[in-house]
């Protein structure tokens, strides 16, 4: 299926199909993963678009979001509640290498198209289903955002301050980190269902399960079996890394922060040399990383009293010069102004016919023979933009058909 050679970018996964029946972030942001590698994907919203468009900061009534979340995506109106919506996705996952979606259980069987109707008529299809709780289990029907997930998985728990030293509440880590890590893990789960069906010659589909919760909770180091054997529950350490010392976000004498983690033993040495604290390198006490846990407290205030004498960029240059890891706290301001985003292409200018000269993040993995900047093959497009190429010509569907398909004409309805 060749969507549209004028369109469709080209990278390591040009050839694979994906078709999506993504909302919001998790869903989306799998297929988002697979089309900035060249994957190409077909995106069927709602009539008047996936709900996300609403989302965020807009430019006359177009979200800026929107224009990285539906980049590289053919997008066509599809209502699912019509019988020639429901065909149009029996007939476009037919012709798919991969199906994508993020509704909670249960919904796409009520529908008829559960992955058992839509393998019946492809063998080949990989299911990605993206839910709160996963398909099964005592809460699969419960409902779920992203924050529903930080909370069950264990990260809203250790994102606060140590216990006693705040009475607001653990704070959200700032992004959408629970959608963003569930749709990462179905892009991998994907690709590896795809190489045991292409690669391996096998030939089988398959169905991921993929949750909010566990995807959160696979970030959980080694607190689970250190509750196991030791009944230890660790708590919020606030800035610091309670495994590893020094390493702390430290105040400046601009009002900034920076950053230093001087976790070996020969960075260790390096950092209280700088800091003119020769006595703490040589303390006996503080040549192992656990003594130097032990003691963190009085490490984190020879370091402070350091920095507070100087400006975040300043004791960002000594600490660089010297060779200990550090960096000041950056805002987005910073991330887009910075030399080495703008090399690496991590921060891009590109065109948008709905919002103009926009900033796009750049590709987190860069391939041989697929520049970075070849990434961004158009922006998050107007809703309904491709629906006489998806439902006509990659669907085979007729014009009064595609009309009903998209709800602009009464069709047979299901009741919810």
């Amino acid at each position: 299926m060749d969507l549209s050679p004028a369109e469709t970018p080209r990278g390591p996964l040009a050839g694979l199909r994906v078709l999506e029946l993504g909302h919001y972030i998790a869903g989306p942001f799998c297929t988002r993963i697979l089309a900035d590698l060249g994957a190409e994907v077909v995106k069927l919203e709602p009539p008047g678009g996936d709900p996300f468009r609403g989302w965020g900061a807009s430019v006359g009534g177009n979200s800026v979001w929107w224009s990285i979340h539906g980049r590289n995506k053919l997008c066509a109106e599809v209502d699912l509640k019509r019988a020639e919506g429901r065909e149009a996705v029996r007939r476009l996952a037919a012709r798919a290498d991969v199906l994508v979606e993020n509704f909670r259980p249960g919904t796409l069987e009520r529908l008829g198209l559960g992955p058992e109707a839509l393998r019946a008529l492809n063998p080949r299809l990989v299911i990605a289903r993206i839910s709160g709780f996963g398909q099964d289990g005592p809460y699969r029907d419960k409902p779920a955002f992203g924050a529903i997930g930080e909370a069950m998985g264990g990260l809203r728990h250790l994102t606060g301050h140590p216990p006693g030293a705040s009475d607001l509440p653990p704070p959200r880590c700032g992004v959408s980190i629970a959608d963003d890590l569930a749709g990462l893990y179905a892009a991998i789960g994907l690709l590896a269902a795809c190489w045991r069906r292409d690669g391996r010659g096998t030939g089988e589909g398959a169905v991921l399960d993929v949750s909010l919760v566990e995807s959160v909770f696979s970030l959980m180091e080694g607190m689970l079996p250190e509750y196991g054997l030791f009944g230890r529950v660790r708590h919020p350490a606030g800035e610091a890394i309670p495994t590893a010392a020094p390493t702390n976000t430290y105040p400046t004498a601009d009002g900034g922060w920076i950053v230093i983690a001087g976790n070996s033993d020969p960075i260790f040495r390096r950092l209280m040399a700088l800091i003119g604290r020769d006595d703490l390198a040589e303390d006996p006490r503080l040549a192992t990383n656990a003594g130097r846990c032990a003691h963190v407290a009085e490490l984190d205030a020879a370091i402070a009293a350091w920095t507070r004498r100087h400006d975040a960029l300043a004791a960002e240059r000594l600490l660089e010069q010297a060779e200990v890891p550090a960096c000041r706290l950056y805002t987005i301001r910073d991330c887009a102004e910075d030399p080495h985003f703008r090399a690496r292409r991590a921060v891009q200018e590109v065109e948008d016919p709905l919002l103009g000269r926009v900033l796009h993040p750049g590709p987190a993995v860069h391939v041989s023979g697929h520049p970075p900047e070849t990434v961004v093959g158009w922006t998050g497009p107007a809703v309904g933009a491709h629906n006489a190429l998806v439902l006509e010509t990659l669907a085979g569907l007729d014009a009064e058909a595609a009309r009903a398909a998209r709800g602009e004409e009464r069709g047979e309805e299901v009741v919810r």
